[in-house]
């Protein structure tokens, strides 16, 4: 059973008096729903952080007041509108050289300024790319945006600005559409625990709008398998940057 995988790995590193660090990033976020009541409600009852992109073209005040209850939830900034500005053969990008550059960082700089007033307790000033796609042109102009860090989905690439990325995504976005299979995803995360070149932080991707019984259950499953063993520290992607 890959569950026990994932528990041998985390015991064997406690073994060697080391911890493994998680940390958790939901996407797409615009307002309250009972799909992001449930991650909340999952996330404060496991003592996890949760960093929220949150999409700021469509979102208010609404959002800002469910989340300002939650002192373990922070917020980032999940590109402008979630648009697609890529070509009909190419993949999704809302971040790209499709267009002119000054248009994407005045989107940029006005979804800063929204969020950072919506959310002055919560904002960290990170970015999160739709479809985790972005220019490297984009990238360079980021820190003079205000923007202090960055996450993708992948391995941690250099950048010009500190990088917090996703490593697992736990939705099945092709076929089915639904979870991916949690024998799966916990063999997948035994590996990276034990990888020679483990994450600092290894990124759980999650997507509260279109999760299914599996994607409930493999969070609930990976929260409890976590607690109480040594080696398992969840923490807040503000921590995970080393501030």
């Amino acid at each position: 059973m890959s569950l026990a995988l994932f528990t041998d790995a985390l015991d064997r590193i406690a073994a060697k008096d080391e911890q493994v660090r998680f940390w958790l990033r939901d996407d797409d976020a615009v307002m309250p729903t009972p799909a992001l009541e449930k991650l909340l409600a999952l996330t404060a009852a496991r003592g996890v952080p949760l960093t929220l992109a949150v999409i700021p073209r469509d979102t208010g005040r609404p959002l800002a007041e469910a989340l300002d209850r939650h002192d373990d939830v922070s917020v980032a900034l999940h590109g402008w509108s979630h648009g697609n500005h890529a070509g009909p053969t190419e993949k999704k990008q809302e971040l790209g050289v499709h267009r002119p550059l000054a248009e994407t960082f005045a989107e940029l700089s006005a979804g800063f300024e929204k969020l950072s007033a919506l959310y002055p307790r919560q904002f960290i000033a990170m970015l999160v790319p739709p479809w985790n796609r972005i220019a490297p042109e984009v990238i360079e102009a980021l820190p003079s945006l205000g923007l202090r860090s960055l996450s993708v989905f992948g391995p941690e690439n250099q950048a010009p600005l500190p990088l917090l990325n996703t490593h697992v995504d736990i939705m099945n976005w092709h076929g089915a559409r639904g979870g991916r299979d949690p024998e799966e995803l916990f063999a997948e995360l035994a590996l990276l625990i034990e990888a020679p070149g483990r994450p600092a932080a290894i990124g759980i991707l999650t997507h509260h709008l279109v999760h299914d019984d599996n994607a409930w259950g493999f969070l609930e499953a990976l929260f409890q398998a976590g607690s109480g063993r040594p080696a398992c520290r969840w923490v807040s992607a503000t921590e995970a940057l080393g501030r």
